[in-house]
């Protein structure tokens, strides 16, 4: 399926959030997924993503996650440098205004001609805790979280109660929830945490780990599996085809 490109300055609470839009090519109306970045936003390697989604018949919105941080258009490096002013910046805004986002994002996508209504999130490294944490609007029908961190520590900036694990009983939506084995951002008893939590409060979910480190869906750097990277894929695309169609 041949996919178009196009930005879009979108309004939220906390200033314009420039998103990246993918989309199929033919006309019709599809299904959305918003899908956040890592730390250092819009990559090349976060566009292949997007796009990858896209030519399966998704309309893939891409926000520049810490756009009130930053000015338009930044991307960080996956370097030193880029790693101390992400990290800085995942600290630094709280997760209610990631929530405030994605809601703006969800209107934006149920305006377009070219979007069905039905929405879903997918995310990579923070970017999966915010699929995570998106789930929790009642708007979002599935969510891919790909190698989620803090999710289990529960310490990004957030009102009190309101960090994402705690808010884990609120979701309603279908999680796939994906990790290596071998990543050091969610270790063992991260992710048996994470595990327990989503039993206990009754979700529909599924459950992957593999023998992977972090980042290993990013076609650059040592960490990449090509071959798991396109099973993964292929998980995903089987999950919203069936949520959102």
């Amino acid at each position: 399926m041949i996919i178009q490109k196009e930005t879009h300055d979108i309004e939220t609470n906390t200033g314009a959030m420039r998103t990246y839009i993918f989309r199929p090519e033919a006309s019709g109306k599809f299904p959305c997924i918003i899908f956040y970045s890592e730390i250092f936003q819009q990559t090349a390697p976060i566009a292949r993503t997007a796009a990858i989604m896209a030519g399966h018949g998704f309309v893939v919105l891409v926000p520049e996650v810490f756009h009130e941080l930053n000015p338009i258009g930044t991307v960080l490096g996956y370097d030193d440098a880029g790693k101390d002013k992400g990290n800085q910046d995942k600290w630094t805004k709280p997760l209610e205004h990631h929530d405030s986002d994605t809601e703006a994002l969800i209107m934006f996508a149920q305006r377009q001609s070219y979007c069905s209504g039905k929405v879903g999130a997918m995310g990579v490294c923070i970017g999966g805790h915010l699929a995570y944490r998106a789930a929790i609007n009642e708007n979002i029908l599935a969510a891919s979280c790909l190698y989620a961190t803090d999710i289990h520590s529960g310490d990004l900036p957030s009102n009190e109660g309101n960090d994402s694990l705690s808010r884990t009983k609120d979701i309603k939506a279908e999680l796939q929830m994906v990790f290596g084995k071998q990543d050091p951002h969610v270790p063992d008893e991260g992710r048996m945490k994470i595990h327990m939590n989503l039993i206990k409060s009754g979700n529909h979910f599924s459950w992957h780990e593999f023998n992977a480190q972090h980042a290993f869906m990013r076609d650059e750097g040592d960490r990449y599996d090509p071959q798991l990277a396109l099973r993964v894929y292929g998980m995903a695309v089987e999950l919203f085809s069936r949520a959102l169609r």
